[in-house]
C-alpha cells in the first residue's frame, strides 16, 4: 500500500456520516485530482486523552461501521489506531491500516496483536524514541505476520510541552527499521498539555515542516484535517483546515518533483 508516496488524512476522532464523508468525499477528490494515493484516518476511541471528561469517539462497534461506510462511499482505505490488543482482530476485520499510537509504540501484546491480523500496520514513533529504537516495535509486528509497516516521525519533546523534529530522522527510520517513514506534520505541532489539559498547538507552522520533511526525503505524510478546526472535538488546535489541503499538496508534488529531476535539483534526484 505504500510503495509510492502516500497521505494518510481525516479527521482527529470520527464524527457523524455528514462530516466523516465530507472529509472523505473531499480527499477522494484530491486523490483523484492529484493522482495520489491517499488514506482516510479517524480514531474510534482517543483512549489517551488527557482529561476524564474529553470527547473519546463512538466506540469500537459503532466506529468500525462507521469507517465501513467511509470506505465503501469513497473507494478510500481506511485507517485507525488501536488501544487494546482485542481491539486488532475487530478493526481488522475493516480496516485497511491499523495504526498504533505514540504512547503505545513499545506495547508488545498490541503491536503482536496488531500483526497476527495481517493487516498492514502504522506504527507512530514515541516522542521519547530515537529513530534506530523503532527497530524492535517493528520487529514486533513484522514477526507476528504483518509485511507492510510504516513507521510515523512527529519530533522529540524538547523540555515540556515542545517538540522539535529532526529531519535526518527519515533516512534513520529507513535504514534501522527497513521500512517507509512518515512525517505527521500536525501532531509535530502539538503543545501537549497546554490548552488546560488538553492539547494547544501551533498550526500556522503545519506548511513549512511539511514541506521541509518532504524536501528532506520522507516517504508519506500523515495530516489530520477538518473543516471547522476551532470545533473539532480532538485535536482542533493542531489541524489543518481541510480547505488549506489542496495547496499545500501541490506544492509537496512539486517538490517532489524537483528533487525527482536531475536537470532542475543539479545532482541525481530520487526514485
Amino acid at each position: 500500500m505504500f510503495e509510492r508516496f502516500t497521505l494518510i488524512a481525516g479527521p482527529c476522532v470520527l464524527e457523524d456520516d455528514e462530516l466523516n464523508l465530507r472529509v472523505g468525499r473531499e480527499l477522494a477528490r484530491l486523490s483523484e485530482a492529484l493522482r495520489l494515493p491517499i488514506v482516510f484516518k479517524a480514531s474510534y476511541d482517543k483512549a489517551n486523552r488527557s482529561k476524564l471528561d474529553s470527547p473519546r469517539g463512538p466506540g469500537v462497534d459503532a466506529g468500525l461501521e462507521l469507517l465501513r461506510r467511509v470506505r465503501g462511499e469513497t473507494g478510500l482505505p481506511v485507517l485507525t489506531d488501536i488501544h487494546e490488543p482485542w481491539h486488532a482482530e475487530k478493526a481488522g476485520e475493516v480496516v485497511d491500516v491499523i495504526q498504533i499510537p505514540a504512547f503505545l509504540c513499545r506495547q508488545t501484546d498490541l503491536l503482536v496483536a496488531a500483526g497476527s491480523t495481517g493487516r498492514a500496520v502504522n506504527i507512530k514513533k514515541g516522542q521519547w524514541m530515537a529513530p534506530e529504537e523503532m527497530a524492535h516495535a517493528v520487529n514486533k509486528v513484522r514477526a507476528s505476520g504483518s509485511r507492510e509497516i510504516t513507521v510515523t516521525e512527529r519530533g522529540s519533546f524538547f523540555g515540556y510541552g515542545n517538540l522539535v523534529v529532526d529531519m535526518r530522522s527519515f533516512a534513520r527510520i529507513r535504514a534501522a527499521c527497513g521500512v517507509p517513514a512518515v512525517f505527521d506534520g500536525t501532531h509535530s505541532v502539538q503543545r501537549p498539555g497546554k490548552a488546560d489539559g488538553s492539547s494547544g498547538g501551533d498550526p500556522e507552522h503545519i506548511p513549512s515542516l511539511v514541506r521541509a520533511a518532504v524536501a528532506a526525503g520522507c516517504d508519506g505524510l500523515f495530516l489530520e484535517t477538518h473543516p471547522d478546526p476551532a470545533h473539532a472535538p480532538s485535536d482542533g488546535a493542531n489541524m489543518l483546515p481541510i480547505e488549506r489541503m489542496a495547496g499545500l499538496l501541490e506544492e509537496v508534488l512539486a517538490i517532489r518533483e524537483a528533487l525527482a529531476d536531475p536537470s532542475r535539483s543539479g545532482r541525481e534526484g530520487r526514485p
